[in-house]
C-alpha cells in the first residue's frame, strides 16, 4: 500500500501540468513586447537627439548690436605751447584827481562811471581870486611897458644933446640904465602873468588821460583843498579816480623755473599772452608780454610778469582775477585730438581707437599740452587714426561700434556717474 501510494503520489495530474505551463507561456509572450518598447524608446531618443542637433545652429544667440559713438580723426596742425599762471587785472594808468588850489567846487561835469577823454573838464572851481591876480599882472605889464617907452624916448633926446655938449654923459648913462631896468620889470610882469594863468588853470580839473571815472568823492558846493593842505583828516582831498582801461595791464605770476623759457621766447620776438576767465573756459583778450620782474620771489618760487591787452570790448576790468597763458613756442604739425577723447586709467592716459573692422581698442597715449579743448599728443597715435570722443563709458576692448553723427551729440548720451550706474 505504501509503495502504491507513493507511486500514485509521484504521478502528476493533468491539472497540475496545466498550471505549471502558464508562467512559461506568459514569459514567452512578454519578451517580444518588451523588445518592441525598447526599440520605440531607442528610436524616440535618437529622433529627439537628431532634432536637437539640427536646431542648435539656429538657436545660437545673436551678436550684440554695435555701440553708437562719436569719433574723429587725429589731425596734424600747428599747436601753441603755453605756460599758465594766475593774474590780477590793473589799470595801465591810474590817477587820483586832486586840486592844486583850495577853492569851492562850482560844478561837476562828469557822471559816475563815465568814460572820459584826455582834457575833458571834470569840475570847475571858483576862479574869481585867480582871475583878479591875472588881471592885475596884465595891468602891471601895461604900465611898465609905458614906462619903458617913455625912457626910450628920453634917451633918444639925451644922446644928440650929449654929442653937442649940451647934456652930461652921466645923464645918458643913467637913462640907459633906467631902460634896462624897465625891460627887466616887463619880463617880471610877463612871468607874473604866466604864473597867474597857471593858477587860474588849476580851477579847471581835467582828465589826465583817456579812461573811466570812478565814483566822485566831492559834490558841488564843497571846498576842495590843495594837495598840500586838508581841512580835516576825515575830509576827502580828491575829486575822483580815473583808470585807463584801453589798453589795460595784467600782473601775473609764473613758476621761477619757467624764466628761461620766457626769455627764449622774448629773444625770438613779441610773446603772445592770452587772458582767460577765472574758470579757464572763456577767452577774454589777447595781448603781449610787456615786462618781467627783475627778481623772483624766493618765498613762493614765482616770478612776476606784466602783460598789456588792447581790451577793445572792455572784458577786462581792474581788480579781476583771471588765468593767463603765455605762448612760448608753436609746435609745427603736431598731432592733435579733442581733449574729450583722452581717458584716465590706472596705467595712465589712453584713448579708444576704432579700427577698420569697427572694433574699439585701448591705445595708451602721452599728452604734452592741452589748449582750448584740444590735446597735443606726444606719442601713441598717428595722423588719420580714428579715436572715440563720446560714448567711451560703454566700450571695452573688442566692442563693435557704429559712428554716429558728430553734429548730433544727443545721439550718444554722455551720462553722469550716477546715471551710468557707478553711484547708488
Amino acid at each position: 500500500m505504501s509503495d502504491v501510494g507513493s507511486q500514485t503520489g509521484a504521478v502528476p495530474t493533468a491539472g497540475s501540468s496545466v498550471a505549471s505551463d502558464k508562467p512559461t507561456t506568459n514569459r514567452r509572450r512578454r519578451a517580444p513586447l518588451l523588445v518592441g518598447l525598447f526599440m520605440i524608446a531607442v528610436v524616440s531618443v535618437g529622433y529627439l537627439g537628431w532634432r536637437h542637433l539640427t536646431r542648435s545652429p539656429s538657436a545660437a544667440p545673436e551678436p550684440p548690436a554695435p555701440v553708437p559713438v562719436i569719433a574723429t580723426t587725429v589731425q596734424k596742425q600747428n599747436f601753441p605751447i603755453a605756460l599758465t599762471g594766475i593774474g590780477n587785472v590793473t589799470a595801465l594808468n591810474s590817477a587820483t584827481v586832486r586840486s592844486m588850489v583850495t577853492e569851492q567846487i562850482l560844478s561837476v561835469d562828469f557822471k559816475d562811471g563815465q568814460f572820459v577823454k584826455k582834457g575833458d573838464l571834470l569840475a570847475q572851481l571858483d576862479p574869481s581870486t585867480y582871475q583878479a591876480q591875472l588881471d592885475q599882472a596884465e595891468a602891471n605889464l601895461t604900465r611898465d611897458q609905458a614906462h619903458l617907452e617913455n625912457a626910450q624916448l628920453n634917451l633918444g633926446r639925451y644922446v644928440p644933446l650929449q654929442k653937442q655938449g649940451f647934456a652930461p654923459e652921466q645923464q645918458v648913462a643913467t637913462q640907459q640904465a633906467m631902460i634896462a631896468q624897465q625891460e627887466a620889470t616887463i619880463k617880471a610882469d610877463q612871468a607874473a602873468i604866466e604864473y597867474a594863468k597857471t593858477e587860474l588853470s588849476y580851477t579847471k580839473l581835467v582828465a589826465p588821460f583817456d579812461g573811466v571815472a570812478g565814483i566822485r568823492l566831492l559834490d558841488v558846493g564843497n571846498i576842495i583843498h590843495s594837495s598840500t593842505t586838508r581841512g580835516s583828516p576825515s575830509e576827502p582831498n580828491a575829486l575822483v579816480v580815473i583808470n585807463q582801461v584801453q589798453p589795460i595791464s595784467v600782473m601775473f605770476t609764473l613758476a621761477a623755473v619757467d624764466i628761461p623759457a620766457v626769455h627764449e621766447a622774448l629773444e625770438r620776438g613779441s610773446v603772445k599772452v592770452i587772458a582767460l576767465s577765472a574758470d579757464g573756459k572763456t577767452e577774454l583778450d589777447t595781448g603781449t608780454l610787456a615786462a618781467i620782474d627783475n627778481q623772483a620771489n624766493t618765498a613762493s618760487g614765482t616770478i612776476s610778469l606784466k602783460a598789456v591787452f588792447p581790451n577793445p570790448d572792455r572784458k577786462l576790468w581792474p581788480g579781476m582775477f583771471i588765468n593767463v597763458r603765455v605762448i612760448t613756442q608753436v609746435q609745427d604739425n603736431g598731432l592733435t585730438i579733442p581733449l574729450d577723447a583722452v581717458q584716465q586709467g590706472p596705467q595712465g592716459q589712453y584713448v579708444f581707437v576704432v579700427g577698420p573692422d569697427h572694433k574699439a581698442a585701448i591705445q595708451p597715449v602721452s599728452v604734452r599740452e592741452t589748449l582750448n579743448g584740444q590735446a597735443l599728443i606726444d606719442k601713441g597715435l598717428s595722423a588719420g587714426e580714428t579715436v572715440v570722443v563720446r560714448g567711451q563709458y560703454r566700450l571695452t576692448p573688442g566692442t563693435v561700434v557704429s559712428l554716429a553723427n558728430p553734429n548730433d551729440p544727443a545721439a550718444v548720451p554722455n551720462p553722469t556717474p550716477a546715471s551710468a550706474g557707478l553711484l547708488p
